[in-house]
């Protein structure tokens, strides 16, 4: 078949089918698409995570779902898992990582706060809207959510720190 046999057989093809043709791609155009739900970013991933593990226990230089967390140990596990290293202690990281203005804080960002006397003795996971998660000391007991509205926290706020994504 020669080229231009060709071409005539497509034209005579889709003269005589041309309707049907037309009512396939209205039909195709009009139909709902499908969709493939977006992936969630890093940040949601380590928030969804870290919220999981509410009501874990606290205990003292521990760092893991099945034996309990410290505070230190809550962030280290969070982030680790998710593939960001983090020094494990509060001090550590409150050294190591970058410092962020407190009113720029975001999701996922590190709050430090003094709950003894140091500095950078309990930190937490902000997890936005004035709220976190964190493991506060075996008064507590377990992993939990706490709001920087209360004036415990909001008072003793010493600093945020941005571990890198």
């Amino acid at each position: 078949m020669t080229i231009k046999r060709f071409h005539d057989a497509i034209a005579c093809a889709l003269t005589r089918s041309g309707p049907l043709l037309l009512a396939l791609l209205i039909t195709a155009c009009a139909s709902t698409p499908k969709t493939t739900p977006a992936p969630r970013d890093a940040t949601a991933q380590v928030l969804d995570y870290a919220l999981s593990l509410q009501g874990a226990p606290y205990h003292w230089g521990k760092a893991s779902p099945e034996e309990g967390f410290d505070c230190s140990g809550f962030v280290w596990h969070v982030y680790r898992r998710h593939g960001v290293p983090i020094p494990r202690t509060t001090e550590q990281m409150a050294l190591a990582l970058p410092e962020v203005e407190p009113a720029q804080r975001r999701p996922g960002d590190l709050l430090f706060f003094n709950t003894g006397d140091k500095p950078f003795s309990h930190v937490a996971l902000y997890l936005g809207h004035e709220a976190f998660i964190h493991a506060p000391s075996s008064k507590t007991g377990h992993v939990m959510v706490s709001g920087l509205s209360q004036a415990y926290w909001r008072q003793r706020l010493t600093g945020v720190r941005r571990p890198a994504r």
